[in-house]
């Protein structure tokens, strides 16, 4: 089992700059890629950043491409996603998630892929 919980979530304005944590207790956090997803009411989670279990490589929604950054440190078993220039659509309720496994091309970008996932922090942005 791996436990998440996510934290630094809160109320800004379009253009701020928020910085979520996810930190991770239990099995080897080193072994899995993590993710961050979000959802907005009324709609399905999506996918916005996933990074390997390495730190080397990372994919993005193109939404938050450019805006987001996702990192991780393994020594502190927490991952992070430096959100910058939000805006009112970034409001959603913010996931991590740990995966380990493998599928086809894309499959780490699905919701599919993550074994655990976190209770979520709220990201509101007014305008």
């Amino acid at each position: 089992q791996v436990q998440l919980v996510e934290s630094g979530g809160g109320l800004v304005q379009a253009g701020d700059s928020l910085r979520l944590s996810c930190a991770a207790s239990g099995r080897t956090f080193s072994n899995y890629y993590m993710g961050w997803f979000r959802q907005a009411p009324g709609k399905e989670r999506e996918f916005v950043a996933v990074i390997t279990w390495s730190g080397a490589i990372t994919y993005y929604a193109d939404s938050v491409k450019g805006r987001f950054t996702i990192s991780r440190d393994n020594a502190k078993n927490t991952v992070y996603l430096q959100m910058d220039s939000l805006k009112p659509e970034d409001t959603a309720v913010y996931h991590c998630a740990a995966g380990r496994g493998s599928g086809p091309s894309g499959f780490i970008l699905t919701t599919s892929f993550y074994n655990y996932w976190g209770q979520g922090t709220q990201v509101t942005v007014s305008s």
